[in-house]
Order: structure tokens, then sequence, then C-alpha cells
């Protein structure tokens, strides 16, 4: 037990990135996130433990190993330490860094496995569906795109593939029944209602546990052909890796730290962790986490980014250009609670130069100018009060209330406010003590001292604050005041900062205004642009040739009636990915007004995830929502074909907003 930890335990985890390829930034924020809760909780006096780590198993990787030509354990061992690498540069404090291959890991989900099939919630029997035989992939009927295989586009036979099942059935009005009685257990509450009403109020069908067409993946021992699905094996990394034992022989470690107090994860694998992890801890008789928390999605704004280049974001190019404190600040400030947020090259460098570089960075060299300026870096309360000092004390000794309330919600961007928002004060504080004016007056020396004391102290105890959130920083704009970190127990206190304490005599400025144009030319330095055919004037010069025509089969006339039923309207696509296990699909976030809706279409043979960020579309927005390859898809992008099969996304001709109807 840590001896110095006040609060008990606290163990909280992150999903495990699956290792297909390099993380990008949305990855990297949940990583960010649960860093900054772990450092937070360590900071009340918690005992923290900080799990995270990498999925390493699955016939993604083992296709993707085989199209590098190298084996799936090389392939995950690259992966996995792309990923390390770029935890550990965005300051993750993690205690373990998990990995799926590892074979205590392995040992152990195969002893659940067992365990659970002895004690009869798993049986054997068939995965049946609509087969492709060229890509080995069962498909149901709405994943089929066209009526064919979502993958290679050809034609899927009725078949079957021996498989374990686990009965979720069993367990699922015990899980209810959990839910209803622990409200705190799905958050935010969106995401509990989505799992109650989509999934289990309508009633759970058993899942396959275990597939026989591919073989990267844990084998089950008394049955080798098959080998573990996913998620049994996933899942299972947060009791394994801390010493679960299926015989009875689990480790202290264990012990001490389950049941997890926090599972921190993505919102679109949140029904694997509120729905299948909490009824396979049920059926192996342990209790479950105490809290779920589903965060909301990072997209990727347009920016002014040529398209050619990629505009897909990693953290080790945004920590390049703005620094590592500069980016954790981006995306725990910018995410909203319960709704997806935005990332671009400009909104970073707004948010840098807004927060970073004016409210703080200006107030700290601000106040240690001064103090070197006026009194030679020696900062003495004289204890000569003015009518704003109570306002500004009051403020900064009620913010650690404040974003302890906030963190105890997981209001990480509310905390972050709050903690802005005291060096907002601070600025204020200056503009009304007009230290420049005070300094004129021998007179007026003590009230200065006081004033300037004041900022320091008040400084000090925001950078304490900082610590969990920007740690760098915190400890730079510590080290440059000579102060201490205050304990946190003691921050509602003002007074700390002992007087007659020298900062430091040559300050550095923790944040430089940064130009959009430098950053956007940074970047092209980055992502140097695919040269481009000039074809300006060959318009011109064809305009006399005949163009191709292209005749189809009427369809049967539409009433007048009929047409107005179809809405369409102008779309924005402002996040865009391929779909998994699919070589057709791309899913796209797309913009229609205030609303973003997810759009499967048939075009990944025709565009590129980044060449569709940033386009303007024709979207029919009322069509019927359907599921693609297993995804959802709420709209239909409008595209024209030739007479080669090639498609083309149709595209406003002039500038117009994001929503406009098209009529």
């Amino acid at each position: 037990m840590c001896t110095e930890c006040k609060k008990g335990k606290y163990y909280m985890t992150t999903a495990i990135a699956y290792t297909s390829g390099k993380p990008h930034i949305g990855n990297t924020y949940e990583i960010v996130l649960a860093d900054s809760i772990a450092r937070f909780k360590r900071q009340e006096g918690y005992d923290v433990y900080f799990q995270t780590g990498t999925d390493e198993h699955g016939q993604k990787i083992q296709l993707k190993a085989e199209e590098t030509g190298i084996t799936p354990k090389e392939y995950v061992d690259n992966v996995a330490g792309m990923v390390k690498d770029i935890w550990d540069m965005m300051g993750s404090s993690h205690d373990s860094f998990v990995r799926t291959t590892d074979q205590d890991h392995e040992q152990q989900v195969a002893k659940i496995f067992k365990k659970l099939y002895e004690q009869g919630d798993i049986y054997k029997g068939a995965y049946e569906g609509l087969y492709c035989t060229p890509c080995e992939s069962f498909w149901t009927e709405s994943q089929l795109v066209d009526g064919k295989c979502p993958d290679c586009g050809r034609e899927v036979q009725p078949a079957q593939e021996e498989a374990y099942f686990f009965k979720m059935s069993k367990y699922a009005d015990r899980l209810i029944a959990h839910i209803n009685a622990h409200p705190e257990f799905i958050q935010p509450v969106s995401r509990k209602n989505e799992m109650m009403n989509n999934f289990l109020l309508p009633g759970l069908q058993d899942l396959c546990v275990s597939r026989t067409s591919f073989s990267w993946g844990i084998p089950v021992d008394f049955d080798p052909k098959h080998v573990i699905y996913v998620w049994l094996d996933a899942l299972s990394n947060y009791i394994t890796k801390i010493g679960y034992d299926a015989d009875g022989n689990s480790s202290e470690l264990f012990q001490k730290n389950w049941p997890a107090e926090l599972h921190l994860i993505g919102k679109d694998i949140i029904r694997f962790h509120t729905i299948y992890w909490p009824i396979f801890l049920m059926a192996l008789d342990l209790p479950l986490p105490k809290q779920i928390f589903g965060h909301p999605w990072l997209l990727q704004g347009e920016g002014k980014m040529s398209k050619s280049r990629g505009n897909v974001l990693y953290a080790d190019e945004l920590v390049e250009v703005f620094g590592v404190d500069a980016v954790r600040y981006f995306l725990l400030h910018e995410m909203p609670f319960d709704n997806d947020g935005l990332i671009s090259w400009e909104l970073v460098t707004e948010r840098r130069n807004s927060d970073l570089a004016n409210t703080l960075g200006n107030l700290v060299n601000r106040t240690i100018s001064m103090s070197n300026k006026y009194f030679g870096g020696e900062v003495t309360n004289t204890h000569t009060e003015g009518e704003m000092d109570e306002d500004l004390k009051k403020t900064v000794t009620s913010a650690v209330t404040a974003v302890t309330a906030k963190m105890d919600e997981l209001r990480v961007a509310d905390a972050l406010t709050e903690i802005i928002n005291l060096f907002k004060r601070c600025n204020k504080y200056i503009d009304e003590t007009t230290p420049w004016i005070l300094a004129k007056s021998d007179e007026d020396k003590p009230r200065l001292a006081t004033v300037l004391y004041n900022l320091v102290e008040s400084i000090s105890i925001g950078a304490t604050l900082l610590k969990s959130f920007m740690p760098e920083t915190s400890r730079k704009i510590l080290a440059q005041l000579n102060a201490a970190e205050v304990p946190y127990d003691k921050l509602d206190q003002f007074g700390h900062y002992i007087s007659g304490t020298k900062v430091t005599d040559q300050p550095e400025i923790l944040f430089e205004r940064m130009k959009i144009e430098d950053v956007i030319a940074k970047v092209e330095e980055m992502h140097p642009a695919a040269e481009e055919e000039n074809t300006q004037g060959a318009g011109e010069d064809n305009a006399q040739d005949a163009q191709p025509v292209i005749d189809i089969e009427p369809k049967a006339e539409i009433s007048y009636e009929d047409f107005m039923k179809m809405q369409f309207q102008v779309g924005e696509i402002i996040a865009c990915e391929k779909v998994s296990k699919s070589k057709k699909l791309l899913c796209s976030q797309v913009r229609i007004g205030s609303q973003v809706k997810q759009i499967v279409s048939g075009i990944q043979k025709h565009y590129t995830p980044e060449e569709m960020v940033g386009k303007k579309v024709m979207v029919l927005v009322n069509l019927k929502p359907a599921k693609l390859a297993g995804v959802l898809s709420e709209g239909m992008l409008l595209c024209a074909e030739d007479e080669n099969g090639t498609l083309s996304l149709v595209v406003p001709e002039k500038a117009m907003p994001s929503g406009a109807e098209i009529c």
C-alpha cells in the first residue's frame, strides 16, 4: 500500500489499442484523457494503478502480416513498439503496458475459456451466414453490398462455420438489474440508454467466442483448431494482467485492485465493455467494475491543408509543431463530455495562442519580469492589502473545489476551464492594480510588493492544479517562481509562497504565439504534395470535341409527391475511415447543418479517406438507417458513374454552407 496515499486504491484502464497500424490522434486522445485522470487521482491522494496496452490477435492482423511478408508476431511487435513510444511521448504515467501476446495473458485466457465451457456457459455450435470463399468471411444479409461480399464484391453462398458460443441471455436479466441499481455504472447517461434500449431490453443473442477460419489467436486448448475470438481475449486483459487466475490462485495485486474503479473507452466499443464484459465477469463470479465511461470521438476538422498531402493527424507530428503540453491541453480542453470534438491544425493553433500564449504564458512572464524590474526578483508580502485582493484570493482558493467537482464527474474539459479562469482572474487583477503606476511612487512600493506576492502565490496554486493536465508546464512555472508544489489538501488556503523568495532572473517564454501560415508551411514540409497535372485551359482547347454520353435503362416515373418525400442537403465530410473487413466501403462523418451523420459508401476504390475529408457533397439525408458490414449508415452520398464503373461524388458547383437544401 502506498504510504502517502490517504484515500485508498484506484484501479483504472484504457481500452487496449488494436495493433493494425499507427495510432492517430483520436486514439491518442484516450491515453491523454486517462493519464490526466490518473495523475489527478494520485495528486488527490489515491493509490492509483493505471493500465493500458495493445490488442494483438485476430484475422486483420494475420492478413496485414501476410501482406507485408512477415510473421504476425513480428508485425505486432513493430506496431506495439510504435504505440508505446507515442504513449511515452505524450507523458502517459501508466503503471502497466499490456500486450495480449504476453504469455501470462494467453495462458489465463485459455483457462478462462475452459472454465466457462466446463460450467456450461460456453457451448459448441455453428456460425451460420452468407460465406465468401475468397475472403473466408461470413456476412449477414444487411452487411452485403448489392447482394455481394462487401470486401471483394464476389458472390456469396449460404454456409456455416463451427464455433463456440457464450450464453449471453443467461445473465441478461441480472445485468439489467445491476444497471438499474447503479446509475453511475455506465456514463454518460446517453450511453446507458443506448445499451439498454438497443441491445439489452430487446434480448441478447448468444455470442460467437471462437473461430476456425484463421489461426492468429489463442488456441482453445481442448479443441486446438479453434482460436478464441477477439473480445473474450482482449477484454480479459483487465484482470489477467493484474494477476487473476481462473484456478483460484490470483495475485495480491489482483486482490488489492479488482474491481476497477474506471474503464475508460471510446463510445464505439461501449457495447463490448458494458454488456459482454460484465456478463463474462458474472460468469466468473467476479464483481463488476464500478464505472465504464464511453468518451466521445475526436473528429478531424476541415482545415486548409491540401487534400493531396493527407490530412490524418498523428500525435508525433502535432507535438513536433506545438509541443507535448500544448497538444495535451487541446485534446483535454476541446473535447465535450458527451459530444464529439473537432481537431485541425488551425484549431490547435488558435487555442494555443489564446489560452496558452496570451492568458497563461503572458501572465507568468509579466509577473516574473515585474518582480525583477521593481524588486530585483525578490517577492515579499508586506500585507498592504487593497480592495481587489479579497476577490482574487476567493477565486484562487475556491478553484480547487471547482476542479475537484468537475473531475469527480470526469468532466476534464470543464476542470481545465476552471484553471484557465483562475489565470484569467490574475490577468484582470494586474489590470485592476496597475503595478506600473504603483512603481512610480516610493510610497506605493509596499502595495506593489503585495500585489506581486498575490500574483506569484495565485500562479503557484494554479500551476499546482495544472500538474495533472500539463505536467511539464506546471513544473516549469513552479521552477521559474522558485515555488514549492502546494499539497492538494491545502490548495484552498492562500499564502504558501515563502515571503522573500526570489524568482528566476532569466524567465523562459512558455508558449510563443504561432502564425497559422507558419504552421501550414511546417506541415507541408512533413507531407510534400505529389505533383498535380496542370489541366488549366484543357476545357477550352477541347471545347469543340464531342463529349461521350451514357444512356441507361429508364426507371418507372414517379410522382412529384414521391420526389418531395426525399430530402437532399449539402454535407461536409469532417472525418473518414475505411470500414474494417471491407475493401469497398468508406465510413464518413458528415456534418449537415448542426448535426453529424455517419454514412457508409461503397467508394473505397475511388477515394481515399484523406481525399474525402473537407469535401462538400450532396446527401440524401432521410434514407432509413441500415447496417453495411456491421456499421450503421444514416444516409447516402450522391455519386455519378461512368461507362467503366468509375464513381465521382456529386458536389455543389458554387460554395455552399453545410446543410443547404438541394431542391
